[in-house]
């Protein structure tokens, strides 16, 4: 997705998105860019211990920044670790310093690795939470004090999962992570309402990013028949793209959306309607 899109719904705004580098990140980086948003990203580069699947890279970064300034949009971008509140808060803060201000914040970064629950390690359960749900609390909490000394509102999607909706099989980790930023997002949007900061959690099944573990496919390959149902959709299509995501996180993003805080939106290939 390059082209510009007609309905421009982000224009003057700024968007910081983490985990930018590639996949929903990127794709949201785009569709926001293309809508007039000028873009914050942020991206670890690196491997993670627990996954199994190669984690992005400098290279990534610089393609969605390339991406986005191929739109005429300005972008700052740094290398910048989700789990370390420091450093997330200052890249923020240097953003909007280039930038100007703040108006939509994606909270996206994070990791999967499947096991079955017992056997998850503890490095493993560390891991998943500390990246997928303790990064998505530090994005918020970088940025909603940037938001509230605005005074203008704002928009706070956070990513979540089908995983975090049902109880997923082989990932009680990422489930547990996933379940805990919906709580997060439910306790927010009743803090910040009053402030007229919206928050809502968008909720993907499988998407073509590369994140798919191996691990994963393993214990379908052996449990599939008591399990493998469970993650099946009613629609034709076997995996979303990271567009179809990014589409989604635009419209609760945007001011079409102005009256809806506090949701759960299922991006989910219709998984949930089993």
């Amino acid at each position: 997705m390059t082209g510009r899109f007609e309905n421009r719904r982000f224009e003057n705004k700024v968007a910081f998105i983490t985990g930018a580098a590639r996949g929903q990140g990127r794709a949201e980086a785009v569709r926001l860019a293309s809508e007039g948003a000028d873009i914050i990203a942020v991206d670890v580069c690196t491997d993670f211990a627990s996954t199994s699947y190669p984690g992005s890279t400098p290279a990534d970064l610089a393609e969605t920044v390339a991406a986005v300034e191929a739109l005429d949009r300005r972008v700052v971008a740094t290398q910048t670790d989700v789990r370390d509140f420091d450093a997330l808060s200052d890249a923020l803060a240097d953003g909007v310093a280039q930038l100007g201000r703040l108006d939509v914040v994606v909270a996206n970064a994070g990791i999967c690795s499947a096991s079955m629950s017992w056997t998850i390690t503890p490095e493993q359960w560390k891991e998943t939470l500390d990246v997928n749900l303790t990064g998505t609390f530090h994005t918020a909490k970088a940025a909603i004090p940037i938001l509230l000394e605005q005074g203008t509102g704002g928009s706070i999607v956070l990513t979540s999962s089908v995983a975090g909706l049902r109880g997923l099989p082989f990932l009680a980790h990422y489930a547990a992570s996933k379940h805990g930023i919906v709580g997060l997002c439910r306790s927010m949007a009743n803090e910040l309402g009053q402030y007229g900061i919206r928050v809502n959690t968008v909720h993907p099944h499988g998407v073509e990013t590369g994140m798919q573990p191996a691990d994963m496919m393993e214990l379908l390959s052996e449990h599939g028949a008591a399990l493998g149902p469970i993650f099946m959709g009613s629609l034709p299509d076997t995996i979303s793209q990271p567009e179809d995501i990014a589409a989604a996180v635009a419209w609760l993003a945007s001011d079409e959306a102005r009256h809806v805080t506090g949701i759960q939106l299922p991006v989910d290939l219709g998984t949930l309607t089993r």
